[in-house]
């Protein structure tokens, strides 16, 4: 095997990647993104020991989190990228070993238990081939003879954790921060090192990942909004005006809002894409009328929207998929997002916003986009929007108006199995409604699924980003209807997923109490026989099946 990657849903076989990536990710790729984990691992043994002896580094806590967030699937495909954060991994390691080593001494504390060497290896020349050579050794399959239960957990809290870091530095980039996050993702890192732990200890684990994953949704909630205003009932446009343009994909607020500043008054229009559709609902992007609508649909159609597109494009995170030769030269990358040749807008300095000058000459040397369709779609109905709205959803539950929501959050992807939520989303019946946040949207967002008593039957709760607002609802409506737990309200759960931030969801609502969650179109590949079993008996999880059958208990409340 070349690689062994099997994080997303679409990996080879529902098996593995060995060859490539579908992603795209070659071998070298793959190799840096296993070293980088492996050396977080590492750093995290020291920052566990330093913590428990009162000391705290927040710079290499926040690397943790930037560095886990770079190998989740679609994010960075430049190796020379991960060659600088493995040197960064090296270096907030070694100081936090060094402060752990003398403190201890201070104290009187012994280290003599040995260390796993993640702890201690140290590179010769620390370049591309030596650092490439290391990750070949230390991925998914290193230990051939582990048994695949621990594995697969250990795997899930990884991917729980990658989810819980994007979360997490999107919160970080917004000036909000929680030592607690910081610290639970060292603690689960540090643990799947030990190979004394249970796999009780590791189940553990997940939930307590799962449980953080709320705590963090709830603090990037509470960033956006405090910075941005809650996002509010919009029709937002989805054809072209005349005129340059900018297309900005991926999920980060705070460049787009630096985007905007930077081009008003300049005659280029901004168009958002993908997961940056529910910036338009916000108040502060409002006022910016060169903000002119939504372009183009799901990640995985960039390739040819993108092309389409004709002007610059800026991709802010996840997802980017390779880029054609017609477009790769006014494609734009930043933040964490990564392409060998791609032009890169560096971060922020000293508080200072990014550049994004070059982005604007490029759209200035543009004609206008090619028009892909016409009309407008409903977004802006997080949590604060519906809540304030709570008392008609309850009389119209009451009434009987509405029987059923139906959670459809998660991701898009590439498979024709997805057609299955389009088609979910078609046959449930007029009394149902559809709570939904993340690109999975795009599946039925444009249906005109018309309403109900003037309730959109699909409420967008926005990005993968803001699925807090299903959580906020949830348990909202609980209390309000006076039942036990959100297991008695007239919910069902028809998630699809994608990558690890849909992980982390799907970790959180367990971690909630949430069951008969059915999770499609394919149950995750690194999920073991006994752990899918696990979590089956306990939690009830289901995997999709068809649709008739599964809009018929979805109707039944089954």
């Amino acid at each position: 095997m070349s690689i062994f990657c099997y994080q997303c849903q679409e990996t080879a076989r529902n098996v593995g990647c060995t060859v490539r990536g579908v992603c795209g990710k070659d071998d070298q790729v793959a190799a840096m993104q296993d070293l980088t984990i492996y050396l977080l691992k590492g750093l995290s043994l020291w920052g566990v020991r330093a913590k428990a002896l009162g000391l705290s580094d927040p710079a290499a806590d926040v690397f943790v989190a930037e560095a886990l967030f770079a190998t989740i699937t679609n994010v960075n495909f430049d190796p020379t990228r991960f060659v600088t954060l493995a040197h960064r991994a090296l270096v907030h390691r070694d100081a936090l070993k060094a402060r752990v080593v003398e403190a201890s001494q201070k104290a009187g504390v012994s280290l003599a238990e040995s260390l796993p060497e993640m702890a201690t290896w140290q590179p010769v020349k620390g370049d591309l081939a030596e650092l490439e050579a290391k990750g070949r050794e230390v991925g998914v399959m290193s230990n051939p003879a582990l048994n695949e239960d621990v594995r697969s957990l250990r795997w899930l809290i990884i991917y729980g954790l990658k989810g819980l870091a994007a979360y997490t530095d999107h919160a970080h980039v917004l000036g909000y921060n929680d030592p607690a996050i910081y610290a639970l993702m060292q603690e689960a890192l540090a643990l799947i090192t030990n190979d004394a732990a249970s796999a009780d200890d590791l189940v553990a684990m997940t939930l307590k990942v799962g449980q953080t994953g709320v705590t963090a949704m709830a603090l990037l909630d509470q960033a956006n909004t405090t910075t941005y205003g809650h996002p509010e009932p919009t029709q937002v446009n989805i054809g072209v005006k005349p005129g340059p343009a900018i297309l900005i994909s991926g999920h980060d607020l705070r460049d787009l809002d630096e985007l905007l500043q930077q081009t008003a008054g300049k005659g280029v229009n901004v168009y958002t894409h993908g997961e940056m559709l529910p910036a338009n609902a916000y108040p502060a992007f409002k006022k910016y009328p060169h903000l002119v609508g939504n372009y183009g649909g799901s990640w995985w159609r960039q390739d040819k929207e993108f092309e389409a597109f004709g002007g610059a494009i800026l991709m802010t995170t996840n997802c980017l998929v390779p880029p054609k030769p017609s477009y790769i030269g006014r494609l734009f990358t930043t933040g964490l997002v990564g392409w060998p040749g791609v032009a890169h807008i560096p971060d922020r300095v000293d508080g200072q916003q990014k550049d994004f000058s070059a982005v604007i000459a490029t759209a200035l040397e543009s004609a206008s986009p090619q028009e892909l369709e016409t009309g407008t779609i409903p977004i802006g109905y997080a949590r604060h929007a519906v809540l304030s709205v709570a008392d008609k959803v309850i009389a119209a539950i009451q009434a009987g108006a509405v029987k059923r929501f139906v959670v459809m959050a998660g991701c898009d992807g590439r498979h024709r199995t997805r057609e299955y939520f389009t088609d979910v989303a078609q046959a449930l019946p007029h009394d149902s409604i559809i709570l939904t946040a993340g690109c999975a949207k795009y599946r039925y967002n444009k249906l005109g699924l018309g309403d109900i008593g003037g309730i959109p039957r699909v409420l967008d709760a926005g990005q993968c980003n803001d699925s807090y607002s299903l959580v906020a609802v949830a348990l909202a409506l609980a209390q309000a209807l006076n039942v036990p737990s959100v297991n008695d309200l007239p919910i069902e759960y028809d998630i699809a997923w994608y990558e690890q931030k849909a992980v982390l969801v799907l970790l959180a609502l367990l971690s909630l109490g949430v069951k008969k969650i059915r999770l499609g179109p394919t149950l995750p590949a690194f999920l073991s026989p006994n752990v899918a079993k696990v979590l089956v008996e306990k939690f009830d999880l289901r995997p999709t099946t068809t649709v008739e059958a599964d809009v018929a208990a979805i109707v039944a409340g089954q």
